[in-house]
């Protein structure tokens, strides 16, 4: 019963305190004239009690928060965007204690100029920052193993440019095209060769091509699909290196507070791990506009 309570109470802090995920995709309406904005503050979270239960089970409670800001602004040909997204997890699960489930700060800030009236053609310029909160680790999967910190705030931590042209022949999908650099950030010398910096850098530019690919519709009643791809290819490694990020998030809408969604990353980034990384987040929690 005890546990019970602290679930409880807990979850319902975090619910108050605490913010979840939608499209992270910049799309400025066509009917927008002058400046417009949204923040959306959400939680998803869930929470398991057992006490002397015949089937077993692991008491857990678990929540992920965040809030998207967005802000856009168009007038006649040029357009602009900007997005926060900041988001946050944790778990504690009986046996294992609270481990982290999510972590992201993510700055976007776009640019868009048309060349065609019907907005099929236009040139780009973009701003991006990402790193994260908190530590994080690769955990042990035997007993008496340590656990491996792999990242940290900062550590590491992404900025990059891009201008390119993009092509918008829905208004659902868009492709763009066009030239970047990226820096890369580890401010922790000790996770350094982690991301393919030497031993005891901080710091590393690059530049090279960049690609995107994104769709966003509401592919049933109350149900959006978003989906993007982006790519990054150094001009000094060989092309079967380019990082790739591509998320996915099925969003819906249950009422004008609860939601689901579904959400499938994969990413492929050579300084990290030859292998691909995968991230899948079932999840059911609330939604808010607070403007």
């Amino acid at each position: 019963m005890r546990t019970f309570l602290y679930s409880a109470i807990t979850l319902s802090i975090l619910m108050i305190c605490s913010i979840s995920a939608t499209a992270q995709n910049i799309s400025i309406p066509d009917t927008l004239k002058g400046w417009d904005q949204s923040w959306v503050a959400s939680l998803n979270g869930s929470q398991a009690a057992y006490n002397n239960w015949s089937q077993g089970g692991v008491s857990s409670i678990s929540g992920t928060g965040s809030s998207i800001f967005t802000l856009y602004y168009k007038q006649g040909q040029f357009s602009y965007g900007f997005r926060t997204n900041l988001k946050y997890g944790q778990s504690n699960s009986k046996g294992q204690g609270v481990r982290k489930t999510d972590d992201l700060i993510s700055i976007r800030n776009r640019f868009n100029y048309t060349f065609r009236e019907d907005g099929t053609l236009s040139g780009y310029a973009t701003i991006n920052f990402r790193t994260q909160f908190d530590q994080g680790f690769e955990y042990a999967t035997e007993d008496g193993q340590p656990d491996i910190q792999i990242s940290n705030f900062f550590a590491p931590a992404y900025l990059s440019e891009g201008i390119g042209i993009a092509y918008d022949p829905s208004a659902a999908f868009t492709f763009e095209a066009g030239l970047g650099l990226k820096q890369t950030f580890v401010t922790d010398d000790d996770l350094a060769t982690n991301y393919g910096l030497d031993a005891g850098d901080n710091f590393r530019s690059e530049g090279g091509l960049t690609t995107g690919i994104n769709f966003e519709k509401e592919v049933f009643e109350n149900i959006l699909y978003a989906s993007s791809v982006e790519t990054f290819t150094n001009f000094l490694i060989p092309i079967n290196e380019t990082d790739v990020f591509w998320s996915n998030e099925l969003i819906g809408q249950i009422n004008s507070i609860v939601s689901a969604s579904f959400q499938f990353e994969l990413r492929y980034d050579n300084d990290f791990s030859s292998e691909i990384q995968l991230k899948q987040v079932l999840s059911a929690g609330v939604s808010v506009n607070l403007y």
